[in-house]
């Protein structure tokens, strides 16, 4: 009889240590769910999902910020659905105005604040240069988007409000598609769309840090082993988007006077060593598990031989010196997003590129027109 009641207080003891346990294990949990939230607010201005972000334009059939949405101080989503402050609708009379086309990286989620994004830059240098042109812009800019929904995008959205100048800066959408889909053909995937998160990730900040974090380490073990890896020619590369491309530059030209096109700038560079580029790459290892860092650098590479030669063929202004940012974290958040100092200076490069075209000076008084 003593036996037996030891036997169950022992276990009664153990169903309690195992019930603490679990209870210490969810506050600890939820502590850091916390953390990182507060952590995800700080930092990117909103501790929500992307579904929380956005919403689908039934006009245009996309997908587009929250009309009127201020995250923590840090983004600012006009009354028109763009990302900065109010325009004047109609546009006043004599105001040239900008319009900046392109993805998550010219939306500029992980700088600081609005000033700090680069359209708003490249803005406000050349008023400083310009003092008697009135200027305004809008970032039409919307994260995921491709060269085609950037063109939709122009075409509903942005046409309207009368663009002067459009600049266009895309192609890690369009690359990521198009690797994916290659990926797709040599059998390293099974579905050329990203799959999507477990249930636990898409509910949980800490948890889906978790799974993305694990997932780009494996991704970059695979690439340390040379496990898997994508297999690409560059040559044969960037058709569709050289095509997509073409299409938005000939649809722009006609809505403004002036039309830009960047090459685009990324954090992992071929004059690194292999550790560099694994760790600058690791962002589009995510997306991409399949692609080697230096396979990366050459794709992009081709993407902006394709941007240099689309300037060429269409005549408008291509803005270069892709490397005038340098390709370390201080420039860069992740793989292709800036960080302030590389919002910067990727608002140098185009403004020294507007400025040596002259394009604004024929608008001060006393210039021809």
């Amino acid at each position: 009889m003593t036996e037996r009641r030891d036997r169950l207080s022992r276990a009664g003891n153990w169903s309690l240590t195992a019930a603490a346990t679990l209870v210490i294990i969810v506050l600890l949990f939820l502590t850091a769910e916390g953390a990182i939230r507060v952590r995800q607010t700080i930092k990117y201005g909103a501790a929500a999902t992307v579904e929380d972000l956005y919403t689908m334009d039934a006009r245009s059939g996309l997908r587009v910020p929250v009309v009127g949405s201020h995250y923590s101080g840090r983004i600012t989503v006009n009354s028109l659905g763009f990302r900065g402050p109010e325009l004047a609708t109609p546009k006043s009379p004599g105001t040239v105005r900008l319009a900046f086309l392109g993805a998550s990286t010219t939306w500029c989620g992980e700088v600081s604040g609005d000033d700090k994004t680069w359209p708003h830059l490249v803005t406000a240098a050349l008023r400083a240069a310009f003092p008697y042109v009135e200027l305004d812009y809008l970032n039409a800019a919307v994260p995921g988007y491709t060269v085609r929904a950037s063109l939709r995008n122009l075409e509903v959205r942005v046409a309207a409000l009368e663009p002067d100048v459009v600049i266009i800066y895309e192609g890690a959408n369009d690359l990521s598609g198009e690797m994916r889909e290659l990926a797709l053909k040599q059998g390293l995937i099974r579905d050329a769309k990203i799959s999507e998160r477990s249930w636990l990730a898409r509910h949980s900040l800490l948890w889906n840090l978790v799974e993305k974090n694990l997932d780009v380490l494996s991704a970059q073990d695979d690439a340390r082993s040379n496990i898997g890896r994508l297999q690409v020619d560059p040559a044969a590369i960037g058709l569709r988007f050289r095509q997509d491309l073409t299409s938005l530059v000939e649809a722009a030209k006609e809505k403004a006077k002036v039309v830009a096109v960047v090459t685009f700038s990324i954090q992992p560079r071929a004059d690194q060593d292999k550790e560099q580029q694994l760790r600058a790459s690791a962002s589009a290892l995510y997306y991409m598990p399949f692609i080697a860092p230096e396979t990366l650098i050459a794709a992009y590479a081709r993407y902006n031989e394709v941007i240099r030669q689309v300037a060429k063929e269409t005549g408008v202004l291509l803005i270069d010196e892709v490397d005038s940012i340098p390709g370390d974290a201080l420039h860069f958040a992740d793989t292709v997003h800036f960080t302030d100092s590389g919002s910067e200076l990727m608002a140098r490069r185009v403004v020294r590129a507007l400025q040596a075209q002259q394009i604004l000076a024929r608008d001060q008084p006393g210039r021809g027109h």
